[in-house]
């Protein structure tokens, strides 16, 4: 089935994929447009799989301050390049990241860091495996991995620190 030009437009505007990826994912799921964003995703991932070993120099560090100033947030992100960087999506995510450090307290970037003895749930205090606060059924290492798809680089959160008034 030929994908038509609106289709191919809104699973960009949705995915943030190239045109003809758009194209090829709509003709494979033959015109449906949840299957496409579904294989969009696949393809996504299996590119942040070939990435993850690049190496990250550049990015930003964002604070996030909550409305009343008890509870402050601080992120490093990073990218490969400084063009990257400075894309409204890379601001727009780290920004997001950081007001779930703020929201919810994470202790570790990821499970790889966590202590053996630290027999807490990943899902409660590794930030990568936290369902993500403004859309639960997803997690904040599933956002990373779609920034990762979208900008075509690898894009890692470094570290980040949390403070809130009398912790």
């Amino acid at each position: 089935m030929r994908a038509t030009t609106e289709d191919i437009r809104a699973l960009r505007d949705q995915t943030g994929a190239g045109i003809m990826e758009c194209k090829r994912a709509l003709e494979d799921a033959g015109g449906k447009f949840d299957r496409a964003v579904d294989i969009l995703k696949e393809k996504g991932f299996a590119k942040a799989a070939k990435k993850a070993a690049r190496e990250t120099r550049e990015g930003l560090v964002h604070c996030y301050l909550h409305s009343g100033g008890r509870i402050a947030a601080m992120l490093e992100l990073n990218c490969e390049t400084d063009f990257v960087a400075r894309t409204p999506e890379f601001q727009e995510l780290a920004h997001n990241l950081a007001m779930q450090v703020a929201a919810m307290s994470p202790a570790y970037v990821s499970q790889e860091e966590m202590a053996p003895e630290d027999n807490r749930p990943p899902e409660e205090v590794c930030l990568l495996r936290q369902p993500f606060i403004k859309d639960p059924t997803r997690q904040v290492g599933e956002l990373l991995q779609e920034m990762v798809a979208k900008v075509g680089e690898n894009v890692r959160v470094r570290r980040f620190a949390r403070f809130a008034l009398g912790e």
